[in-house]
């Protein structure tokens, strides 16, 4: 008799798991995600035996009988931690684009912001709901996340940064960091300030603590004194930069030329709470960040640009063409960056930093 496991409701249908078909196929349960998924490297001999099994046992690899010629659900999961913000927006953006071009679905799997239900999307949702391939934007994945994956053996590709063991997509964060520090040293500041990211929610990973690093190491290629007052926390939000500018500019002593902010939302925060308080940009402070926001140009502000669409759009063409059986097509590649100088940026003040 049949075992029922979690992944028999794979299929939907009379308790029957994947397992139970590749132990009676004689083939790995890899193997079977492929022939019914309709991926290549399978033999068409095993293919059509593994498709007799799966028939006689009454298991479904899609939501139903007829996808089983196939396997295919012609549907890519999209997996982000937030979907209201700039980065993730426009990646999902990119990703759909790709997907309507080759006539796919795009599922997407949203944590809100918390780890908290990983558990059971990576356990049964992205299982039931039968993706064909996964786009990660801007997490990380456990070791026992990525074993599930390559178990039932889903192409996958992360957009926004490095990830061990996973194909990822993303600008050189390190470099895209040294650049926008380097503008202001090369402006003639000394008195710079650092507004970072965490990544206490699984946002971002790498990136944060890849960024910090690029501020402190050109910091000190230039010889310069790195404030640990004007080290600010933030979590990639407008919200997050007027709070640091109020602690910094609030705090006593004196105030920093130039504030690096690690996102262009912290950075308009950071504008927003300037002028509220009357110090003007870039007269008093020059401000720059990373990303390119869609306000950005509006606001004058200088970046370093990046495009989340062109990426997540790279990365899905490259999980279905590797569904299309086109060798070695997902892999990992660096994003370019540019600087882009606007208005938010100047020399320092004649008269050094504001007491």
């Amino acid at each position: 008799m049949a075992r029922t496991t979690d992944r028999a409701q794979r299929g939907g249908h009379a308790g029957v798991s994947i397992e139970d078909v590749a132990a009676a196929a004689g083939v790995s349960t890899a193997t079977v995600s492929r022939a019914v998924r309709g991926l290549p490297k399978v033999s068409p001999a095993t293919r059509e035996k593994i498709l007799a099994v799966a028939e006689n046992l009454g298991y479904v690899a899609s939501s139903s009988a007829s996808g089983l010629a196939t396997g295919r659900t012609r549907t890519i999961g999209v997996l982000a931690p937030f979907v209201s913000r700039w980065f993730f927006s426009k990646a999902i953006e990119g990703a759909d684009r790709e997907l309507h071009a080759r006539q796919y679905n795009l599922s997407l799997f949203n944590l809100g912001g918390h780890g908290s239900n990983r558990e059971r999307l990576f356990s049964k949702t992205m299982v039931y709901k039968q993706i064909d391939a996964l786009l990660v934007l801007c997490m990380a994945l456990t070791h026992e996340e990525i074993e599930h994956l390559q178990k039932i053996d889903i192409p996958l590709v992360v957009v926004g940064g490095h990830v061990e063991e996973c194909p990822y997509i993303g600008i050189d964060d390190y470099a895209a960091a040294a650049t926008a520090v380097r503008h202001l040293i090369d402006l003639g500041h000394k008195d710079i300030a650092l507004l970072h990211g965490d990544d206490e929610t699984d946002l971002n990973f790498d990136v944060p603590r890849v960024r910090i690093r690029a501020f402190h190491e050109m910091m000190a290629e230039a010889r310069l004194v790195v404030r640990p007052e004007w080290d600010e926390l933030g979590d990639f939000t407008v919200r997050s930069g007027q709070d640091a500018f109020n602690r910094l500019w609030n705090r006593p002593g004196p105030k920093p030329t130039a504030i690096f902010c690690a996102s262009d939302e912290m950075a308009m925060g950071v504008i927003f709470e300037a002028s509220r308080l009357g110090v003007r940009v870039p007269e008093d402070l020059s401000v720059i960040g990373i990303d390119d926001h869609d306000f950005s140009d509006a606001m004058g502000l200088t970046t370093v640009g990046q495009r989340p669409d062109e990426q997540a759009e790279l990365g899905t063409k490259m999980l279905l063409d590797e569904l299309d059986g086109a060798p070695g097509a997902v892999r990992s590649t660096v994003a370019p960056h540019r600087l882009i100088v606007r208005r938010t940026t100047a020399p320092p003040p004649s008269g050094g930093p504001l007491a």
